[in-house]
């Protein structure tokens, strides 16, 4: 593998901004990085990336899919395909989630998925599903929804093999505070969603472990001044990260706003949430066994149903929180990559560029748009 000297642009360090700066890469990873001139390696090839950002690889904890294919399939071509999809928008590591199935199907997914999170592929598996509230089901068929009883949580945990990152649970459930227990204890980052609880129904499940909102707003009972609900609860718990959905139309501005400087960029993440339309065009669709409608890029249940994830990528994301919510550059890194690496347990291995790192690297020019992709330290088609 060539070396690698990224020279002239705006680079993102967790120290601030290097303007000029430069990254050197050796053998898929992050040798040095610096101010000013760069050091003389007549072996690299150069990438002037003058007038550009350079930032880390965004990081997606919560796809369903993405250029015409999703996740659900499990099939390794599929999987590649959604990939290839988001990777060439700035994600160099993500999680393959799922949405509610049969715990069986589900066991099935799970297993072939965990194969090619051993081959590398994907970060992990995340469960979005089954154990949720049909009150607040969204796009996941609501008579599959279920209590999560031990013997189905094992199975899932089993079959994954330790490739299981997260999995989303309402905690106003049946079982659902003994459910993160037991996921936690297993590795599992627990996290909060779909759910219809009130604040108080919330508080034992974090205290139990859960440490993610899943889509903070979005399927989830509303924010209310004499009853704060999930979102009150979650937000305003410092042990909890949040969850946002930046398209501009799960959330609005002033919402990704509000949330995001209360929780600090510590404790926010940007999401897409997409499915198989995410960089493939408007048409109608499949989630979980139920038909999606995408027009004018905003995917709904057919008939005019609930919202049913979205056509976000990583850099649309990113783009919006800093043009549109009127979030600092450093703070969308925070939001996009750092904070997502740490929750993953990779907050030493992606996410920051500094020396030991990996080489995910996104350039991005004045309109933030992705102009060139690096991942693993070989740079790879981008949407450009």
């Amino acid at each position: 593998m060539a070396a690698q000297l990224i020279t002239g642009g705006r680079v993102a360090t967790p120290d601030g901004v290097l303007d000029p700066g430069w990254v050197l890469v050796d053998d898929g990873t992050i040798s040095s990085v610096g101010a000013g001139a760069p050091p003389a390696r007549p072996d690299a090839e150069v990438t002037d990336a003058s007038g550009s950002w350079v930032l880390p690889g965004f990081v997606d904890i919560h796809c369903h899919g993405g250029g015409g294919a999703a996740f659900a399939g499990a099939d390794p071509a599929t999987v590649r395909q959604v990939v290839d999809a988001h990777t060439a928008h700035g994600t160099t590591t993500m999680l393959a989630s799922l949405v509610t199935r049969p715990v069986p199907e589900l066991v099935e997914q799970v297993a072939a998925l965990a194969d090619l999170v051993q081959e590398g592929l994907v970060a992990g598996v995340h469960l979005e599903g089954p154990f949720l509230s049909a009150a607040r089901c969204g796009a996941h068929d609501p008579a599959i929804l279920r209590p999560p009883d031990p013997v189905s949580v094992d199975a899932l945990l089993a079959a994954g093999r330790g490739t299981i990152r997260m999995v989303t649970v309402a905690p106003e459930l049946d079982g659902a505070v003994p459910a993160v227990k037991r996921l936690v204890d297993a590795g599992v980052i627990a996290a909060i969603g779909h759910t219809d609880a009130r604040a108080d129904d919330v508080v034992p499940a974090v205290d139990a472990g859960a440490s993610v909102a899943t889509h903070l707003f979005n399927g989830m009972r509303p924010l209310h001044h004499r009853e704060p609900g999930p979102i009150g609860a979650l937000l305003d718990d410092e042990r909890v990260t949040v969850e946002l959905i930046c398209d501009l139309v799960h959330l609005h501005p002033t919402i990704v706003r509000l949330a995001a400087r209360h929780a600090g960029a510590g404790r926010t993440v940007l999401i897409t949430d997409a499915i198989a339309a995410a960089a493939a065009g408007d048409g109608v669709y499949d989630i979980g066994g139920l038909e999606v409608d995408v027009t004018d890029g905003v995917p709904t249940l057919a008939g005019g149903g609930s919202l049913a994830g979205s056509t976000l990528t990583m850099d649309a994301a990113f783009r919006n929180l800093v043009q549109s919510c009127g979030l600092g550059v450093l703070d969308a890194v925070a939001a996009a990559a750092t904070r997502p690496a740490e929750l993953l347990g990779l907050g030493n291995v992606t996410g920051r560029l500094a020396a030991g790192y990996a080489a995910d690297v996104v350039l991005l020019d004045d309109a933030l748009r992705p102009t060139s992709v690096m991942k693993r330290g070989e740079w790879v088609p981008s949407v450009s």
